[in-house]
């Protein structure tokens, strides 16, 4: 085998890799909202058992004023100190960060 040879497969494979990974984001740039509330769950649950949750399955648009994000909206209810508490958030539906998390 020649060093061409080799080289240019490897060139072709990087190529390749790249052009799979933009198309993939163009087809579904966003997270799941199963994946986005399990994210927000796992976070709530290190301070208190979670008692239920619920997350929109349409993306939605955030405007904090500035800026526009496509967002999921949900919510978590759990036991905190012998007390039911309840949250409403709005996450990025393409990183799962929270956005705005309100107490209820």
């Amino acid at each position: 085998m020649k060093l061409r040879d080799f080289v240019l497969g490897v060139a072709t494979g990087l190529a390749a890799a790249i052009i799979i990974k933009e198309v993939s984001e163009r087809v579904d740039p966003y997270l799941s909202a199963d994946t986005v509330l399990q994210q927000i769950k796992a976070e709530f649950k290190k301070e208190a058992p979670i008692d239920g949750s619920w997350v929109f399955m349409k993306v939605e648009e955030f405007s904090n004023g500035f800026t526009t994000t496509p967002v999921y909206r949900g919510g978590i209810s759990r036991m905190m100190n012998g007390e039911m508490e309840s949250f409403e958030f709005a996450a990025d539906a393409r990183s799962g960060a929270v956005l705005e998390l309100t107490k209820l």
